[in-house]
C-alpha cells in the first residue's frame, strides 16, 4: 500500500523529498499520473538553497532509510499490504485523509492523492477495529521500517507481476470466448431453427404475487437517485434481517427463508442493483464494490434501521462479507452461503488451477454484449440448465425447482437489458482488486454445499482465520451451489441453532 507521512506541522522547515520506494513508483506507472504528494526536482541553474535542519522525530514516525520518515507499523498495522504480491496489480489505496491529521503548516506538502471510496471503506474499517483485531502485516522486506527504498529490481518485479497479472485476465478471457463461440456453431449446426429463438415472458407467473412470501416495496436512495425493490414478510419494528441473492438469482431465491424467519424478524429480500424491478444504471462503472456495499448501507437507514443480521448467498455473500469489513457496527451477525472471505477467494484462485477453470465465468463476463447473448441462446438454455442439470443443479435429494419457479427466472431475465446489469456486477471486480486481508468482528455462520459446481470445499475451511469472533462453518455434503433452495429446511433450522446460540451468550 502507497502510504504518504504525515504531513509536517507549522513551524518545519524540513523540504519534502520525492518518494523512491517501489510502492509509490509502480502507483504511478499503473495510473499514469504524476504524484502531487512530492514537488518537482530543481531545475538546472537554479541557487541551491541551504541545508535544511533534520526533520523533527514525531510519533507515529520512523525514519527510512531515504532520510525522510516512514509510517510506523505500530501506528497502523491493519494497513500494511498484507496481500500476496501476485495480486498486486491495481492501485492500492492512499491512507483515509481523515487519518492523517488536521493540522498543516505552509511548508506542508499538498494534499496526497485522492482515496478510492473502497479503499476508503477499507482503511476506515481497519483503523476502527479494536486492538488485537485489525488485519495481519505482511512479513517481508515491504513490510519492515527500513525498507522504504527496495531496490530496482523489486520495481521491476513488482510491474511485472501486475503485466504477468492482466495478461492471465484477459488471456483467460480471450479462451472462455472461444470455447463459447465453438458451443454457439455446435448449436447453430444442430438446430439452426431454435437456436436464436427466445420469447420475452410478458406476464408474471402466480408464484411472484404470493402473499405468503411478503408484500413487494421500493425505496428511492437519496445520494444514487436509485429505485429499489424488495419484498418484506413480518412485523416492522422487529429485528431486521436483510437477504442478498447470487447471480443468476434474485430475491426470489429466499423465498423459504421469508416464510420462515418472519415470526420473529423483519426478513427483506432485496433486489440487488441492476437485477429485477430495481433501476439498472448503464454504465459498467456504476457496479463497483465501492457501489454495492453503500447501496447496502443506504438501504439500510432507508428503512429505519441502524443494524441487521445480514445473510447473502454467492456473490451476494461477497458484498455481505465486505459490508462487514466496511460498517461492522451495522452488522449484528453474519451468515454467508457458498462463498469464502473475498481475500481467500481472491487467493486461491490464483494457486489452484481447477478454482481457476471454475471461475471461467468471472473472466468471460469481461466481454461486451456477448455474455447477454450466449445467455438468450435456445430460449435461455444456459439458465435454466444452472438450476437443473446434473452438474451444477439441485441435486436428486434437494428441493428440486418446479416449472413456476423455473417461469419465474425466466420472466424476469428474459426482460429486454435485464442480463447486463447482473453480468456488470463482474466486469468491475478485476478493477478493485487487491482486496486487503480485513478481519471480520461479529458472529459469523459459513453454511456450504459439498457438491458446489462453482466454488471448492476447501475454500470454507481457510476462511475461518479471517473471523475474530464465534465463527461455525457447516458442509452439506448431499447440497448444490444453491444451497437454501437446495436444503431450504437443513439450512433453516441451521440458522435459526446459530441465532439463538448467540442470543444465549450475549446473556451470559
Amino acid at each position: 500500500m502507497c502510504l504518504a507521512a504525515l504531513p509536517e506541522r507549522a513551524g518545519d522547515t524540513a523540504a519534502p523529498r520525492r518518494p523512491r520506494d517501489g510502492f509509490s513508483l509502480f502507483h504511478r506507472q499503473i495510473s499514469g499520473e504524476q504524484s502531487p504528494l512530492w514537488p518537482s526536482p530543481a531545475r538546472a541553474g537554479a541557487t541551491p538553497a541551504a541545508a535544511p535542519p533534520r526533520p523533527r522525530h514525531r510519533p507515529g514516525l520512523v525514519p527510512g532509510t531515504c532520510g525522510r520518515p516512514v509510517l510506523s507499523p505500530a501506528l497502523c498495522p491493519a494497513l500494511s499490504p498484507a496481500l500476496s504480491p501476485a495480486l498486486c496489480p491495481a492501485l492500492s489505496p492512499a491512507l483515509s485523509p481523515a487519518a492523517q491529521g488536521e493540522g498543516r503548516g505552509a511548508g506542508a506538502p499538498p494534499p496526497p492523492l485522492p482515496v478510492p471510496p473502497l479503499g476508503r471503506l477499507l482503511a476506515a474499517a481497519a483503523l476502527r477495529a479494536p486492538p488485537g483485531r485489525r488485519g495481519r502485516r505482511r512479513r517481508g522486506p515491504m513490510a519492515r521500517p527500513g525498507a522504504a527504498c527496495p531496490p530496482p529490481a523489486r520495481r521491476v518485479m513488482v510491474a511485472a507481476r501486475a503485466l504477468l497479472f492482466w495478461a492471465l485476465v484477459y488471456s483467460y478471457c480471450g479462451v472462455c470466448a472461444c470455447i463459447a463461440g465453438l458451443r454457439l456453431l455446435w448449436s447453430i449446426g444442430r438446430r439452426p431453427g431454435e437456436t436464436f429463438r427466445w420469447v420475452v415472458r410478458e406476464n408474471p407467473p402466480a408464484c411472484l404475487n404470493d402473499p405468503s412470501l411478503g408484500t413487494h416495496c421500493y425505496v428511492r436512495i437519496k445520494d444514487s437517485g436509485l429505485r429499489f425493490h424488495y419484498v418484506a414478510a413480518g412485523e416492522r419494528g422487529k429485528p431486521l434481517m436483510l437477504l442478498l441473492h447470487g447471480f443468476p438469482e434474485f430475491w426470489y431465491s429466499w423465498r423459504h427463508q421469508l416464510r420462515e424467519f418472519k415470526s420473529e424478524y423483519r426478513v427483506v429480500a432485496l433486489d440487488l442493483r441492476g437485477y429485477g424491478e430495481t433501476d439498472a444504471p448503464p454504465h459498467k462503472e456504476n457496479y463497483k464494490l465501492d457501489c454495492l456495499i453503500a447501496d447496502i448501507k443506504d438501504i439500510l437507514e432507508s428503512l429505519g434501521y441502524n443494524k441487521c443480521v445480514l445473510i447473502g448467498h454467492d456473490w451476494g455473500g461477497m458484498i455481505a462479507w465486505l459490508v462487514a469489513i466496511c460498517y461492522p457496527e451495522m452488522v449484528t451477525k453474519l451468515i454467508v452461503v457458498n462463498f469464502p472471505h473475498p481475500s481467500v477467494f481472491t487467493e486461491y484462485i490464483l494457486r489452484h488451477p481447477s478454482q481457476l477453470i471454475k471461475s471461467g465465468y468471472y473472466f468471460f463476463f469481461q466481454m461486451p454484449w456477448f455474455p447477454e447473448f450466449m445467455f438468450t441462446l435456445n430460449d435461455f438454455k444456459v439458465l435454466k440448465s444452472l438450476f437443473t442439470s446434473q452438474a451444477t443443479g439441485i441435486g436428486r435429494k434437494g428441493c428440486r425447482l418446479t416449472a413456476e419457479d423455473i417461469e419465474a427466472y425466466l420472466y424476469v431475465f428474459s426482460q429486454p437489458g435485464a442480463l447486463t446489469g447482473p453480468i456488470n456486477h463482474y466486469r468491475t471486480l478485476f478493477s478493485c482488486l487487491p482486496l486487503q486481508h480485513h478481519e471480520v468482528i461479529m458472529p459469523t455462520l459459513l453454511l456450504w454445499g459439498e457438491r458446489d459446481a462453482f466454488m471448492e470445499v476447501e475454500m470454507a475451511e481457510i476462511t475461518r482465520i479471517y473471523v475474530k469472533n464465534h465463527f461455525r462453518l457447516t458442509i452439506l455434503s448431499e447440497a448444490s451451489h444453491w444451497l437454501q433452495q437446495d436444503q431450504p429446511d437443513i439450512v433453516n433450522k441451521l440458522i435459526w441453532t446459530f441465532l439463538k446460540e448467540e442470543t444465549k451468550r450475549k446473556r451470559e
